[in-house]
C-alpha cells in the first residue's frame, strides 16, 4: 500500500512539474473537455452487454461527454488490477465491481471521490429507492460506493428430493435440518446440505457470515475496529456448521465434483442468483424442481437477514472529468428501466428497495418466480464488512471453522481465537 500511495505521489509531481513548465494553452483544455470518461467493468459478458447498451444510448446525445468502456484488465481479481493501475497511474476515470472492503481500502489511500459531495446524489438515492440500503455503504461516514446490485445469499433447496424425505417445505431451522439429515442418512445417502462454496478467500463469504447475519437479526460481525461474532449467535452458528460437518451430513470440498445440487448429491446449497442463467443452460429441469429458502437459525424464521455479494461504482479521484461522470452515473441509476434492463440481462437484483412494488420489476418476476423468490431478500441482504484486511479476516474466519470441522475444537473457545486475532489485525 505504502508503494501505491509513494507512486502516485511521484506521478502527481510529475504531473505538477510538467503542467508549471508549460503554461495556459487553451487549445490542451479544450481537447481536454473533449476526452471521453473511461470507465472499467466487471469482466463478464452480461455486465459488459448492459454497458454497452448504456454506453451507446448516452453517446447519441451530442451534449455528452462520450464515454468509453473496457473489462477490468486481467489480473488475479479485480483488485489487483485496479491497484496496479493506481500504481503506474493508468487508472479510468470510473470503475464498476467495487466492493465494500475494496473500498475502504481506496478511501485510506484518498482514490476516490465522496459522491454524496455531488450535486444531486440524495435527489438520486431517493429515485432510486436506495434510502435503506445506501447507509451500509457509509465509510467514516461518506459515501464513496453507489451500490449497484445485491445478490442474497439463500438457500437452493431441491423439492423433489424434500418429498421423498417427508417435507413438504424447505426447512427454517437447524432441528428441521437435522431431522431430514437423519432421514437421509438411514437411505444410506450421507450428503444433505453444502455449507461451503470454494477455498478462495471471498467464497468464505458464503458460509458463516450468512448463517451469522440471520442468527443475530442482521448485526455486523466487525464493528468498532473489533470482532463481534464471537458471541452466542455465533457460538449457536458455529456448533450448527460443526454438527453438520462432524455428522458428515456435508463435505468440505465439493469443487472436484459436478454442481451436488444438480447431481442430488445434496439437497440444498447456498447460492446467489447468478447461478440461475447457468441452470437455465445446464440443468433446466432441475431448476424447476428448486425451491428458495432463507437461512437457517436457532428458531426459525420467515425472512432473516443474509449476506449480500454487493458491488457497487466509483469515481476515482485522480479523475479530470468527475462532474462529467457523475452526470452519467446519474443518467444510469436515475432510470427504473435502465434497471429493469440489468436485471434481464444479469439475473442480478438491483440495489433499491422496490423490487417488491414497482410495477416494472413486478411484470418481471412475475414470469421469473425463482428470481422473485431470491429478490425479496434484498432488503435483508448486508455487504461484508467495511474493513481493509478483508482478506486476512476471511483467512482467520477459515481457519476457525476448519478448526472446528477438522480437529473438533470447542466452537466457543475458537470463537474466541479467531477474533482475538482480528482484533489485533484491527489494531495495526
Amino acid at each position: 500500500m505504502r508503494i501505491v500511495i509513494l507512486a502516485k505521489l511521484t506521478a502527481c509531481v510529475l504531473f505538477a512539474f510538467c503542467i508549471s513548465g508549460c503554461g495556459p494553452d487553451d487549445k490542451k483544455s479544450a481537447e481536454t473537455a473533449k476526452t471521453p470518461i473511461k470507465m472499467w467493468v466487471a469482466p463478464n459478458e452480461n455486465e459488459e452487454a448492459f454497458w454497452n447498451t448504456m454506453v451507446k444510448e448516452w453517446n447519441k446525445d451530442p451534449a455528452h461527454t462520450p464515454v468509453e468502456f473496457t473489462p477490468i484488465p486481467a489480473a488475479s481479481s479485480s483488485e489487483e488490477a485496479i491497484m496496479n493501475a493506481l500504481a503506474s497511474g493508468t487508472e479510468p476515470d470510473i470503475s464498476s465491481n467495487i466492493f465494500i472492503g475494496f473500498a475502504s481500502q481506496l478511501v485510506e489511500i484518498g482514490q476516490l471521490e465522496d459522491l454524496s459531495k455531488m450535486s444531486g446524489f440524495n435527489e438520486l438515492v431517493n429515485n432510486r429507492q436506495m434510502g435503506k440500503i445506501i447507509p451500509a455503504w457509509q465509510l467514516n461516514g461518506e459515501q464513496h460506493v453507489l451500490p449497484i446490485y445485491i445478490n442474497p445469499i439463500v438457500w437452493w433447496w431441491r423439492g423433489d428430493l424434500l418429498k421423498q424425505y417427508g417435507f413438504d417445505h424447505v426447512p427454517t431451522r437447524y432441528d428441521e435440518l437435522y431431522q431430514l439429515a437423519e432421514r437421509r442418512a438411514a437411505d444410506n445417502n450421507c450428503y444433505v446440505i453444502q455449507m461451503t462454496a470454494g477455498k478462495n478467500w471471498w467464497e468464505r463469504w458464503f458460509d458463516f457470515i450468512p448463517l451469522y447475519y440471520a442468527q443475530n437479526g442482521g448485526k455486523p460481525y466487525l464493528a468498532g475496529h473489533q470482532a463481534t461474532f464471537a458471541d452466542p449467535a455465533g457460538q449457536a452458528v458455529l456448533t450448527f456448521m460443526g454438527k453438520v460437518f462432524n455428522s458428515k451430513w456435508s463435505s468440505y470440498d465439493f469443487t472436484a465434483a459436478d454442481d451436488p445440487l444438480a447431481t442430488g448429491q445434496v439437497l440444498a446449497s447456498a447460492r446467489g442468483p447468478w447461478d440461475i442463467a447457468r441452470y437455465h443452460k445446464q440443468y433446466p429441469e432441475i431448476l424447476k424442481t428448486l425451491k428458495i429458502g432463507p437461512m437457517l437459525t436457532e428458531k426459525g424464521d420467515a425472512h432473516p437477514y443474509t449476506f449480500g455479494d454487493s458491488k457497487g461504482v466509483v469515481i476515482f479521484s485522480s479523475s479530470k472529468r468527475k462532474a462529467q461522470a457523475w452526470a452519467f452515473i446519474q443518467w444510469v441509476f436515475n432510470n427504473a428501466e435502465h434497471d429493469r434492463s440489468w436485471l434481464e440481462l444479469t439475473g442480478m437484483p438491483p440495489a433499491r428497495s422496490d423490487l417488491m412494488s414497482n410495477p416494472l420489476f413486478v411484470n418481471y418476476f412475475e414470469k421469473n418466480p425463482l428470481e422473485k423468490a431470491i429478490a425479496s431478500y434484498v432488503d435483508v441482504a448486508l455487504p461484508p464488512a467495511a474493513t481493509t484486511q478483508t482478506t486476512e479476516i476471511q483467512r482467520s474466519m477459515t481457519q476457525m471453522l476448519e478448526q472446528v470441522i477438522f480437529n473438533h475444537a470447542d466452537p466457543a473457545a475458537t470463537l474466541d481465537k479467531s477474533a482475538q486475532e482480528i482484533n489485533t489485525l484491527l489494531a495495526k
